[in-house]
């Protein structure tokens, strides 16, 4: 992935080269044409590696749904914050995940706790269980499958395709 990558940079800049140009708009021209020739080599020398642009839209999809994530959970504890009545119902609910690597594992919990009003309190031993404290426990199963569906689809994107 990393030499895909340096090969699309090398033929930018050696697009600025032939047109005597540093601008900005011929290097993005010189990229863009190094992504048509990688594109066109791999088709004519299948790889096991993915494509580098692959990874690199499912990092960006992954910290897209953090954010969005981010803003909604800011909203809900802020609305918890501003009622005249508390009325949250906070809980630990523990939550099986099918990561299977550490860092896959230490992903998921840093997301869960930078995401305002959820905490990861600890993962077990095994690193398949994570224990989770959330502020408002309406229904466990509706968060276990919103983490799931969320974070763990979109880390299982980054990391294992």
């Amino acid at each position: 992935m990393a030499l895909q990558f340096l090969l699309n940079l090398l033929v930018a800049f050696l697009w600025m080269a032939i047109n005597n140009s540093s601008s900005s708009a011929n290097f993005i021209i010189g990229y863009l044409l190094g992504l048509v020739f990688l594109l066109m080599f791999r088709r004519a020398k299948p790889q096991k590696k993915q494509f580098y642009l692959i990874r690199f839209w499912a990092i960006v999809k992954l910290l897209l749904i953090f954010l969005r994530e981010l803003i909604i959970s800011n909203f809900v504890v802020i609305s918890h914050i501003l009622r005249p009545k508390l009325t949250i119902r906070p809980g630990i609910f523990a939550y099986e995940t099918s990561l299977t690597t550490p860092w896959e594992v230490s992903l998921l919990s840093s997301l869960i706790c930078l995401t305002p009003g959820t905490l990861t309190l600890d993962i077990s031993g095994d690193g398949k269980t994570l224990y989770i404290h959330a502020i408002d426990i309406k229904d466990a199963d509706k968060l276990v499958e919103q983490i799931r569906g969320n974070f763990e689809q979109a880390i299982v994107a980054v990391t294992r395709k």
